[in-house]
């Protein structure tokens, strides 16, 4: 009797570990990403972005200041990069180069950190909405909209001597043909002759 208990037991505690385990946790659900839109309105038609305040919240909330203190209005799409106007460049790009009003720049903010794209994980894909620099953490209102894929803009790329790349911030959502109209107007070189007016920017409810 006592040796037929002493083996229940036995089988009991050997048994204890899986009939008591805790249930397995479920995987965390990823948060979801905030994001903000905002209507570029240009003589050339509109541009809606969606801005990414999750992953680049520095560089985000940098351009909203801009957005929301009306410093587009007046503003200016003034450059444009393509295969056959930067012939002292080894490594090709495709973008267009927009900014503020040129007459509030005495207004802007201090230059923002660099929020790299290996950090944010935010690429250079077509469409894709970045701060022009030129050393690292010195972006201040100019910004650039990618035309096609674009890595070597990313951090690592070849584009920038420095390799930390650009700060990507968003993606066009509507309006890609307005970029395209935009990247083959007339230019002397790479300056849009004349510059393609950016009549304001608002966010979009």
């Amino acid at each position: 009797m006592n040796l037929l208990s002493s083996a229940c037991l036995a089988v009991l505690l050997a048994l204890a570990p899986t009939a008591f385990a805790a249930a397995p946790k479920k995987a965390a659900k990823p948060e979801p990403v905030k994001t903000v839109r905002v209507v570029l309105q240009t003589e050339k038609g509109e541009i809606e972005l969606e801005l990414d305040e999750t992953h680049a919240p520095k560089t985000v909330r940098n351009f909203l200041h801009y957005v929301d203190g009306g410093f587009f209005e007046g503003g200016v799409f003034h450059r444009t990069v393509k295969p056959d106007n930067q012939p002292n460049n080894q490594v090709k790009i495709e973008v267009i180069q927009g900014g503020i009003n040129p007459a509030r720049e005495s207004e802007q903010l201090p230059p923002i950190p660099l929020e790299r794209t290996n950090e944010t994980g935010l690429k250079h894909k077509d469409g894709s909405i970045s701060m022009a620099r030129d050393t690292p953490d010195s972006a201040v209102s100019d910004f650039f909209i990618c035309v096609g894929d674009q890595p070597e803009l990313d951090h690592g790329g070849k584009r920038n001597p420095d390799g930390h790349g650009f700060g990507a911030f968003g993606r066009v959502v509507k309006g890609m043909d307005v970029v395209r109209a935009i990247q083959q107007a007339p230019a002397d070189g790479q300056k849009l002759t004349p510059p393609v007016k950016i009549l304001r920017a608002t966010r979009k409810p």
